[in-house]
């Protein structure tokens, strides 16, 4: 399949997804806890082509738990949108992707990545790399069940010694998986060490269909330049934009053939993140809005003056109306503090 040409003005061709093009063809990786409807609508002006949800279990879409169904809920400004499903029974996986389909998926994606004990002692996510043939029929059910396209995220395999990626693509190529996601570490690996896109390279010669990077993209010059040196189709980007949207906003300008603007000062990132704390207390209510958003808040707080001081405190707010007025207290102090700064 020939690779697809930029068009004027990109850097970048767009990724198409069967009939889904995807500009600019970076993907918000899905993360548990995290990648709700709030953050999926709040990231996406920022540059993200495709928006993914947290992974959802398949045996728990057959009760139809409210959180469960939460979980795969959308605005629809963030769209498309893909679904991510993960369990280890070929018919579970097909009717699960079918009430996701129903639900709004744009795309169903295959987790077969997640190395967290909770998913992989029950033979989920990345555990699924151990045995090929299940994998395969997965697949194979999944495709069968939807009329949107079926995508599969995966690590190299579940160790060093047992790495199954290549084989698994090509049989996902085989039944009908339209694109690729290779996280370039092992299960067996979590987080540790480094990604290897050597192996990420290795997977784009070996398919015809769209491979997508991920693993330790940081940076908007080296994320660029990692897609251009492994020709890869698309990049994934997780843990790395949490609290810093602005690293996809300026990836994007890269891909537009502009010069990313500048990461914006702590006070302007903090009022970003006072947005996205007052919109989860709106959304969601204050009993779960207030503890999810300390996490977040503390990726937000990272890189200046004072900041782990400040996180400290705020983890010990129990109310929003506590949280937002040490927030707008500190805008305004790092603000004063610029002001005396520039007069100096």
């Amino acid at each position: 399949m020939p690779h697809p040409q930029p068009v004027a003005g990109r850097a970048v061709a767009p990724l198409s997804i069967g009939p889904i093009e995807v500009w600019p063809p970076i993907v918000l990786a899905p993360m548990s806890g995290v990648t709700n409807r709030t953050l999926r609508a709040l990231y996406k002006p920022f540059g993200f082509g495709l928006t993914v949800t947290e992974f959802v279990s398949s045996n728990a879409l057959q009760y139809g738990a409210k959180r469960t169904m939460e979980m795969i809920d959308q605005h629809g400004v963030e769209r498309p949108v893909s679904t991510q499903l993960w369990g280890n029974d070929p018919a579970i996986m097909a009717l699960a992707a079918k009430v996701v389909r129903e639900c709004g998926a744009d795309i169903v994606d295959i987790n077969f990545g997640c190395p967290a004990p909770k998913v992989t002692k029950t033979e989920g996510g990345s555990a699924c790399l151990r045995d090929i043939a299940r994998c395969e029929a997965i697949m194979k059910a999944v495709v069968a069940a939807v009329d949107c396209p079926v995508t599969m995220k995966m690590r190299l395999g579940w160790t060093e010694s047992e790495q199954v990626f290549v084989e698994v693509a090509k049989r996902a190529q085989a039944v009908g998986v339209q694109a690729l996601t290779l996280h370039a570490r092992t299960a067996k690996q979590f987080y540790k060490g480094s990604a290897d896109w050597s192996k990420i390279a290795e997977l784009k010669r070996a398919v015809d269909i769209p491979v997508i990077g991920n693993g330790d993209l940081t940076d908007p010059y080296d994320a660029i330049h990692r897609l251009r040196e492994s020709g890869v189709d698309a990049l994934m980007l997780g843990r790395a934009t949490l609290g810093n949207p602005w690293l996809v906003s300026r990836l994007r300008a890269l891909m537009e053939n502009r010069e990313p603007a500048a990461t914006p000062a702590a006070p302007d990132r903090l009022r970003f993140a006072v947005h996205h704390y007052r919109t989860m207390v709106e959304e969601w209510g204050e009993p779960r809005a207030v503890p999810q958003m300390r996490k977040h808040l503390g990726y937000y707080l990272k890189g200046f003056a004072g900041a782990g001081a400040l996180r400290e405190r705020l983890m010990r707010t129990e109310t929003a109306a506590q949280t937002l007025d040490l927030l707008e207290q500190t805008i305004a102090q790092l603000e004063l503090h610029a002001s005396e700064l520039a007069v100096a």
